[in-house]
């Protein structure tokens, strides 16, 4: 039996916008990536990035993520960390099928650990809530995702994420996709747009690889990467006990 990609696929990792979709009642979804950040003078990289997730139902969907960090300075050593922590629960309120509009919301912190990360210069001092809402909605054979969302900073300025995802399955194993995506703050008015290219290939059903790889779309400097990266791999599986017959 050939491969085939799971529904819901063209949000979420590898990209930064996330979709609607859950991984269904009691089932893992689970994300292990390496991820660049590189800047004219600097640079950062997940070494790796995990990503937890679990659902609940067909719509909900806990989720835990947090990385081990490198980062390196202008004449300094590297250095490394465990990053920030990273819970969330999505819930998908609007569920349009595969073919028609679904919507979730999906609230997240992004709190420092209990270590020494941001007095060594490796995670930021502030800590964030987030409240994004996700969209997805199939155009003939294009798949479209969004996400808009509100930052609500303690010890740093309030903002914001957007993103859309744009994507098309090649095959029963193959889907690529193009990615634009931004933050920024409100005061002072500051945005980081990026784009990319990436998409995912289905070694087997429960086995995916994950790649993706863009840019920032500002002249490469301290705020704005000259590469972003994600090249990992996605795996599937159930806790619910299969029936004896």
């Amino acid at each position: 039996m050939g491969a085939s990609l799971p529904a819901w696929a063209q949000g979420g990792p590898p990209f930064y916008t996330n979709d609607p979709g859950t991984p269904g009642h009691l089932n893992w979804e689970i994300n292990f990536g390496y991820m660049p950040f590189l800047y004219s003078d600097q640079s950062v990289s997940h070494i790796p990035d995990v990503d937890i997730n679990f659902g609940v139902g067909s719509r909900i969907q806990l989720t835990y993520e947090s990385a081990w960090l490198r980062v390196k300075y202008p004449d300094a050593a590297a250095k490394f960390g465990m990053a920030q922590s990273n819970p969330g629960v999505k819930w998908r309120f609007h569920d349009g099928g595969e073919d028609r509009l679904s919507v979730s919301v999906f609230p997240q912190l992004f709190l420092n650990n209990p270590n020494n990360a941001v007095q060594r210069g490796i995670t930021p001092p502030s800590q964030t809530f987030l409240i994004p809402l996700e969209f997805s909605r199939k155009l003939g054979a294009i798949d479209v995702d969004g996400e808009i969302g509100y930052q609500s900073v303690y010890r740093g300025p309030d903002g914001w994420i957007a993103g859309v995802v744009v994507g098309h399955d090649f095959t029963s194993k193959l889907e690529g996709d193009v990615e634009f995506s931004t933050q920024g703050i409100f005061h002072p008015a500051i945005f980081q747009p990026a784009f990319d290219v990436g998409g995912r290939y289905a070694i087997k059903p429960s086995v995916i690889m994950l790649f993706m790889a863009g840019r920032g779309l500002e002249a490469a400097n301290s705020d704005h990467p000259s590469f972003i990266g994600y090249f990992g791999v996605q795996f599937l599986f159930s806790s619910r006990r299969r029936k004896v017959h």
